[in-house]
């Protein structure tokens, strides 16, 4: 609001003419005021509290699907590996039980590399 050196025209209260003491309506809007804050206060505060009690809600649920979590974590780990992982691991178990039973140095294993001996 601009100032042109005269009284605003807002001020619904009067100031009396000894030392500019307010005067009862001023006082009384002052306390009404204090009163609208002191109540809008209140209100914030309650919807604070109205607001933690929903997100420690929100955490309880979340919390619930902990297990769940890492139910789907192991089986996404378990699905990632390599799809022939499991199976060289089984072909190379079973080729080295036939290489048990025979002693030649000269075999070429499945990925074209030489067998080793079997020392059993």
């Amino acid at each position: 609001m601009a100032s042109n050196g005269k009284s605003s025209a807002r001020t619904p209260f009067k100031q009396s003419g000894t030392g500019g003491t307010p005067t009862a309506a001023f006082l009384q809007q002052r306390d009404m005021l204090v009163g609208e804050i002191s109540m809008a206060m209140e209100q914030v505060l309650q919807n604070i509290n109205k607001l933690n009690r929903n997100l420690e809600g929100v955490i309880a649920v979340g919390n619930e699907f902990g297990a769940v979590e890492a139910l789907w974590s192991q089986f996404e780990n378990v699905m990632a590996e390599q799809p022939g992982e499991g199976e060289d691991q089984k072909t190379a178990a079973n080729e080295g039980e036939e290489q048990e039973g025979e002693d030649t140095d000269d075999e070429i294993g499945p990925q074209g590399k030489e067998a080793k001996p079997s020392s059993g």
